[in-house]
């Protein structure tokens, strides 16, 4: 049995890159959340920073499915 050392290496810095690229959507979507009291978000809130955090949970959520996808379907 002989371990690869290249191609591990290359698995653990793509692991670890996509998991440091989701916990920063993860955060700036957190980030982005519309502040306020529920006056200010009755009449319209802060519509970019709410589309902002929805992409980025959106994207987080994209990458935790087809993580799952590799897992399962694998």
């Amino acid at each position: 049995m002989d371990i690869h050392w290249g191609s591990l290496g290359i698995v653990f810095g793509v692991s670890l890159g996509i998991t440091l690229l989701t916990v920063v959507l993860f955060s700036l979507g957190v980030a982005a959340w519309p502040r306020g009291d529920d006056r200010e978000r009755a009449l319209g809130g802060n519509r970019p920073a709410a589309a902002a955090a929805a992409l980025c949970f959106a994207a987080c959520l994209a990458v935790a499915a087809y993580g799952l996808t590799l897992i399962i379907g694998g």
